[in-house]
């Protein structure tokens, strides 16, 4: 199984690195994890809507030329379905079973994600209403995909 995790501009902070660094390593056992970074396009200050969405447009034909046509795309979207743990684990199995797989998660940059990448995913989930930077979104998703490795091998990780 191969997992991608696509994000836009790098991480800063040391700590941010170390977590998704970990995890990746932690996830080696059951798949090939990489992760992409693409560049994150420069924000003026005041932003106009017509400049955010340039943005958004910008950085999603960045992410678009990352992701391969078989690719199943789960794209985070506050709007997106929100999961438990367990139920996580068992999309990523059930697209596993079923001839997906290359799976690739997508996090967008702080104005979000264009809608040209949204409709390009397959699935957008959420975890919670909540606005999270995007270095910590990158950290929690390796640790929930890593979550639900450990989940659909049966052993007591997520007790």
């Amino acid at each position: 199984m191969n997992i991608k995790m696509i994000s836009v501009g790098k991480l800063k902070f040391k700590w941010f690195k170390q977590g998704v660094a970990e995890y990746k390593k932690r996830c080696s056992r059951f798949c090939n994890f990489k992760t992409v970074i693409v560049k994150s396009e420069p924000e003026p200050e005041p932003l106009s809507k017509g400049q955010a969405e340039q943005i958004m447009d910008k950085e999603g034909t960045r992410i678009l030329k990352k992701i391969k046509p078989k690719e199943y795309v789960f794209a985070l979207a506050i709007k997106g379905k929100q999961l438990t743990s367990v139920q996580f684990a068992h999309e990523i199995q059930r697209l596993a079973t079923y001839g997906h797989p290359d799976i690739t998660f997508v996090i967008g940059g702080s104005l979000g994600l264009a809608s040209k990448v949204l409709k390009r995913s397959d699935a957008q989930i959420s975890f919670g209403k909540f606005t999270y930077p995007h270095e910590l979104m990158r950290t929690v998703l390796a640790e929930q995909i890593y979550r639900a490795f450990m989940i659909n091998s049966g052993t007591p990780y997520n007790k």
